[in-house]
Parts: structure tokens; sequence; C-alpha cells
């Protein structure tokens, strides 16, 4: 095994790894980073990733594999729904998206240098290697692409900000903004309306873990939201990320309103990404998982061809039919 590996440790020099000892070789490295200091620390959960993507930049790479339990990135997340199935092909910014938004498989960040080196990345299953797993590149035809995945964000709490003064002032979304910039909070999902903001906060990157479930810091937003505005505080909701062809979104939404309507689930703010890869829906926390259940079934496993008279299920996508 060891002839064609090439371990990375901490004496490892770039130059050494650009040499004639990487040819034929597959390096292997650990999720650690050193601060400034030189102190080694830890990346957390998927940091392996990271590492990968940021070795492959450094080295450019004609390929960089991550190596999981799955075969790939998956149309949903299994434990959700176990007939989830591989997605064949992504982008950087539908990878990005699907890791932002939930999907466990890969680190949120781990796009950024691939996409910044142009580099392929393929992720593969440890225990089924002849899977065949997904590539994430540049680009794709997405011509006839319509849904990629279905990602699940659950524990979310949803602000609800409204104000008549929103109505032909400029500005306001300004001051908005500029009180969660000042406490260093970060906005996953905003609609506005002309005299309304609804965002959604995700409290596990908001504060220290040891605070997430002290009232009180989502109260100090609140307050200074109130000194402008109307704000109305719901918690326990989860966002429900749909990942594919945006531009097709007419038809997405379609099937997805006719479903949940069928089974009784209200969608509380709905949101499309300006990457165009993605439209967030939000529902309460308890029906969450119904909703990705029925959504994967409506979208990967039927007849889809319903949506419109163009549509069929294709390798864990759904694609639109060519025309005769």
């Amino acid at each position: 095994m060891d002839k064609f590996l090439l371990y990375i440790h901490k004496g490892t020099k770039r130059d050494e790894l650009k040499n004639d000892k990487i040819n034929n070789k597959k390096l292997l490295g650990t999720p650690l980073q050193g601060w400034r200091s030189c102190a080694i620390t830890t990346l957390g959960r998927g940091g392996s990733d990271l590492t990968a993507t940021t070795i492959g930049k450094a080295l450019g790479l004609r390929e960089i594999q991550v190596w999981k339990d799955v075969d790939g990135v998956l149309t949903c997340d299994p434990n959700i729904y176990p007939l989830a199935e591989p997605v064949p092909y992504l982008t950087f910014d539908e990878a990005a998206e699907l890791a932002y938004f939930g999907a466990q498989v890969l680190h949120p960040q781990s796009m950024r240098p691939a996409r910044e080196g142009d580099i392929p990345v393929r992720v593969k299953n440890s225990y089924n290697s002849n899977a065949p797993g997904t590539l994430i590149t540049r680009t794709r035809d997405m011509s006839k692409a319509v849904l990629t995945s279905i990602v699940l964000k659950r524990n979310v709490t949803m602000l609800d900000i409204a104000s008549t003064r929103m109505l032909g002032q400029f500005g306001f979304l300004a001051k908005v903004f500029s009180i969660f910039e000042d406490l260093g909070i970060s906005v996953d999902v905003v609609a506005t309306s002309e005299v309304s903001i609804s965002l959604t906060l995700d409290p596990s990157k908001l504060w220290s873990r040891e605070l997430i479930q002290q009232a009180s810091e989502l109260d100090h937003v609140v307050e200074e939201l109130e000194k402008i505005a109307v704000v109305n505080v719901l918690q326990h909701r989860s966002i429900i990320s749909l990942n594919g062809n945006v531009q097709r979104s007419s038809l997405i939404l379609e099937k997805v309103f006719n479903v949940l309507h069928i089974k009784g689930i209200n969608v509380q703010m709905i949101s499309q990404g300006a990457s165009k890869v993605n439209i967030s829906l939000i529902v309460n926390d308890d029906e969450a998982e119904q909703c990705v259940r029925s959504l994967h079934s409506a979208f990967f496993e039927s007849d889809v061809s319903e949506l419109d008279g163009k549509c069929v299920s294709d390798n864990g996508s759904v694609q639109l039919r060519s025309e005769e």
C-alpha cells in the first residue's frame, strides 16, 4: 500500500510534494491546520474535505477525491428516506449550496479551493469503490436538469420584521442588516415585500454552544430590531432546500405546492437563491421529514411527466424530456 501513497506530515514542504515523489502516488493528508502561532488545531467535522481541496489547489492536481461512507452526494439524507439515490454530476455552486444547507457529505467551505483552482472533485464510497460516485465540476449541462437534491436543515429561527416605514423608502434594509452586522450574526435565508422582511437564523452558528439555549441572546437581537420595526419570532422551523435548475422554478414549485397541499403542510416562507441553483422553503420542524419524503417520492420516484408532460426521472435527478 505504501508505494501508492505519499503521507503528508508536519515537516512536508510544498516543493517536496511537487517533485518526482508525487508521480503515480496518491496524497494522504489529515484534517489539521496550523495557527499563525504554529499551534496545530483540528478543523472539525468534514475537515478532511477542506484539507483535500486546499492541498489539491496548492499542487494544481488534475482531480481531488473525497472518500465517504455513501455512494456520493445523494438526492436526500438516507437517514430520512432510505431510497435516496446518488447524484452523478454537480457544479461547485450546487455542491456548496447543498453543504451549506445541511448535506453532511461535504464540508461547506471545501468547494472554494477547488472552484478557485478549477479542479474537479469526485466523491467516492470507501466501502463500495466500484460505485462511480459524484463528479463535481465548474459547469455541467443544465439544459434538461430540473431538480438535483433535497436537503433539510433543522432547528432554525425565523424572524418576521414589519414596518410601514419600508414603503417607498430607501435604506431600511441597510438598517436591519447593520443590526445583524453589529451583533456578528449571519443570516441564512431572506425574503422581502413592500413592508416586511422575513429571514432565518441558525442558532448553532450564531453564538457559543453554551449560549444557544439562553433566550437572552435572541431577546437582544429582537430588542434592537424593535427600535425600527415590529418583530415576530418563530422558532423550531426547518429549511427545505431544493437544489437544481432554478430557471425551471415554475415547474418545480407547481409540483411542490401540489404535493404539500395534499399532505396538509403549510409553507411559511419561500426564497430563491442568487446562485440560481437553490429554492428554500420554511416549514415547521415537526413536518420537515414528512416534507422531504413526500417531495422525494414525487420528484425522484413517480412518473414526473405529469409536471408538464415533458419530464422524466433519469439517474437520480429530474430531467426534461427532449423534444421530438
